[in-house]
């Protein structure tokens, strides 16, 4: 996993597949050896979530010891994401044990590790949810708790709803196209409207001007059709910087301008290869 990158994911997936597996227990701790490499590498997210997908047919089913339906790789999965969710720190503060013993550099850096390690949670489980790994019934339900939805007396800390948005804006386009998922999304996008324009008794927003900011941001995104411009930060093969490159020259070569470097997208767009493209496998897509 040490060299994964979009170009490799075909062959570690092939690889990882001929590994034996013969527990569920097994099968628990490479789901959750991926789960953990992608929260430390947040930057190939979207390439961890190329291999679950390639994974999702290589292994056995179990027997469930609680009895019932046998246990399944997307089972596993589910559970693994709902054990990381129920997980969230309330706080992105170190504990108070530790705070006495750390200067406020490190204060600093912890609290910035755990935030990372959070929005690449939700990250990840935006783009499972792109690749028929996790149903919009559940995402629905991670981001009407996630911003309190059923709780109007109750307010979400910053971290969450920053949780919320970084999720709700690597999905959108696709959660808005199923019923459930629109039906969620209407509730969470009245909610954190209603949450932005709230203030304190002092008259000052509710929540920071950074927070506010991202709220709008994703309300905008919406209303463009989940239209958006993006400035690098996605893992791309070799072929495709190439690619990009080329395009650059050809637009400077006709005499276009290239103002910023931006590339406008669609957020929360599911893959090509989900619909039946060319997969990241090295294979059509498994069904």
């Amino acid at each position: 996993l040490n060299k994964i990158c979009p170009e490799t994911v075909a062959t570690i997936g092939e690889k990882m597949a001929e590994v034996t597996v013969d527990t569920a227990e097994e099968l628990e701790q490479v789901i959750g050896l991926i789960f953990k490499k992608a929260l430390s590498e947040p930057h190939y997210c979207e390439t961890y979530a190329d291999l679950v997908f390639c994974l999702k047919s290589a292994f056995p089913k179990f027997p469930n010891p609680d009895g019932g339906n046998k246990l399944t790789f997307k089972g596993i999965l589910l559970n693994i994401c709902q054990r990381e969710f129920e997980a969230l720190p309330t706080s992105m503060a170190p504990a108070q044990d530790d705070f006495s013993n750390l200067d406020m550099g490190e204060v600093e850096f912890m609290r910035k590790k755990r935030k990372d390690r959070v929005l690449a949670n939700m990250k990840l489980i935006g783009h499972l949810f792109l690749r028929d790994l996790l149903s919009a019934k559940v995402i629905g339900s991670v981001i009407q708790e996630l911003t309190l939805v059923d709780r109007s007396d109750m307010v979400p800390e910053e971290h969450i709803i920053e949780c919320a948005v970084e999720l709700i804006m690597s999905i959108g386009h696709t959660l808005e196209s199923m019923p459930a998922g629109k039906q969620a999304l209407q509730q969470v996008c009245g909610r954190l409207l209603d949450l932005k324009q709230q203030t304190k008794k002092d008259g000052r927003g509710l929540y920071s001007k950074r927070i506010q900011f991202a709220i709008q941001d994703f309300l905008d995104t919406r209303s463009a059709g989940w239209t958006k411009k993006v400035f690098g930060g996605v893992a791309k093969t070799k072929s495709e910087i190439r690619m990009d490159q080329e395009r650059e020259l050809l637009k400077q070569a006709h005499g276009k301008e290239i103002i910023d470097g931006s590339q406008t997208i669609v957020a929360g767009q599911r893959p090509m290869y989900v619909t039946g493209a060319k997969s990241p496998c090295g294979t059509k897509s498994p069904a």
